[in-house]
């Protein structure tokens, strides 16, 4: 019974899952949770914080214990007498020390530093990937907006040339038009009947790719929204120069590159470091017990309190020559601290031409919006011109039907410049570090 409930709340729970229409907010959330170089970059953050405890626990004094009992058969030493004797006696031992580093060139305190900047570095890392990882969402899920939108203007446009090639039926029976136009219409209709077999194909592709990106397997149950709000950007009205400015503060890629400097430079630091002297503190405690069977020796107690020994010691250990590795080290951090100030440079090299390559991207993707929509108005303007000459039977079928193509063309270019400006446009706004959904 107890099986049956938890394969009917199951079941309940993926016709849940399979009928939920998804928005664009839950696609880009599904793969921040879900999403498998997500889950790996997080465990490598957890590496990071890891690094940092060990970093602190430098910090702390070390102690170690040791137990150890013997037995020994035949000539071996009498300890309280220090004479050989041949017996069977046992000894135990107990001892107890600890070492503690007070000076070693700052290169703990630095270790730390650079162990938090190392959690810095995995987390700009970490945040880069989501950015990168939502804008493949948002394309991915863009593609299917638009194919389907394409999709119900392709059908719209077959009820219209259904509803036509009725009218036109009575127009050519009324002998407004020759009959022979009527095969225009025909063949016209069967190209549009092939269009919305691809559409729905286009559909079904994207939804896929959709689906595959959020390692989602039910693509078959896979739906997002009927609708998208496209909306305005003021994102044109700021400069190039002031949207790089911006980015400079925001791009995760950029501060990431500014904390491998530092790193660079920690690395440095603790190189040199070598060369100073090192200071630490000792303490260690022994005791013992011993038992003959030749007498009995004085107590448990008593032996351990007797031979108790303690110890007390300081060592300073001061590097002289170590066959040129110091120096190799110093010399190769060096290098790597110019060369990541050298990628933080190109990093922002690289930023500025695609901050002044996307702001022209959406310039051009605004103007070709702007055009495709003056071009449909005056096509729509056109087609309705040619339907009232079609109807009173001074423009041919073929004219017509052209007229009315290029309208449905038209129509197509706007819906596909209007969703290819949004994209465009949203990737300039993730620039200037406004949030992508």
């Amino acid at each position: 019974m107890k099986k049956l409930v938890f394969i009917g709340l199951l079941l309940c729970c993926f016709s849940t899952f399979a009928q939920k229409t998804w928005s664009l907010s839950d696609c880009i959330l599904y793969s921040l949770e879900n999403n498998i170089s997500i889950q790996q970059s997080e465990l490598d953050l957890e590496t990071a914080e890891i690094s940092k405890r060990g970093a602190i626990g430098n910090f702390l004094p070390n102690l170690t214990s040791s137990i150890g009992h013997s037995w020994n058969t035949g000539l071996n030493p009498d300890p309280t007498t220090n004479l050989n004797v041949t017996a069977t006696t046992q000894n135990s031992s107990l001892g107890i020390n600890s070492n503690v580093m007070l000076y070693d060139g700052l290169r703990n305190i630095r270790q730390l530093h650079k162990a938090n900047l190392g959690i810095l570095a995995n987390q700009y890392q970490l945040d880069d990937m989501k950015d990168n990882i939502s804008l493949n969402i948002i394309n991915a899920y863009l593609q299917v907006a638009f194919n389907k939108e394409s999709l119900k203007t392709v059908k719209r446009q077959f009820e219209i040339n259904e509803a036509e090639y009725d009218r036109s039926k009575e127009l050519a029976e009324a002998g407004t038009i020759p009959k022979g136009d009527l095969l225009e219409f025909e063949s016209n209709l069967a190209t549009q009947s092939q269009q919305i077999i691809n559409s729905e194909n286009q559909v079904r592709i994207s939804q896929i790719n959709l689906a595959n990106i959020l390692s989602i397997v039910d693509y078959k149950s896979f739906r997002i929204t009927d609708s998208i709000e496209i909306a305005s950007t003021t994102i044109l009205e700021k400069t190039p120069f002031e949207i790089y400015l911006k980015a400079l503060e925001t791009r995760n890629d950029i501060k990431n590159a500014e904390v491998t400097v530092d790193i660079s430079e920690d690395n440095l630091k603790l190189s040199k470091g070598i060369y100073h002297p090192t200071l630490s503190a000792g303490y260690s405690f022994n005791t013992s017990y011993f038992q003959s069977e030749l007498y009995t020796p004085p107590s448990f107690d008593q032996q351990i309190s007797d031979r108790a020994n303690h110890s007390f010691g300081l060592r300073l250990n001061i590097p002289i020559f170590n066959r040129l590795d110091n120096s190799n080290g110093v010399r190769r951090s060096k290098i790597n601290l110019e060369k990541s100030k050298l990628a933080l440079e190109q990093a922002k090299i690289d930023l500025k031409s695609k901050v002044n390559q996307s702001y022209n991207d959406v310039l051009s993707a605004y103007a070709v919006f702007e055009a495709s929509e003056k071009t449909l108005a005056a096509r729509k303007e056109s087609f309705r011109y040619s339907q009232e000459k079609f109807d009173l039977g001074l423009m041919n079928s073929f004219d017509y039907s052209l007229a009315r193509l290029r309208f449905e063309n038209a129509e197509n270019d706007v819906i596909r410049s209007k969703y290819d400006y949004f994209f465009k446009a949203k990737v300039l706004e993730f620039y200037f570090g406004i949030p992508l959904y």
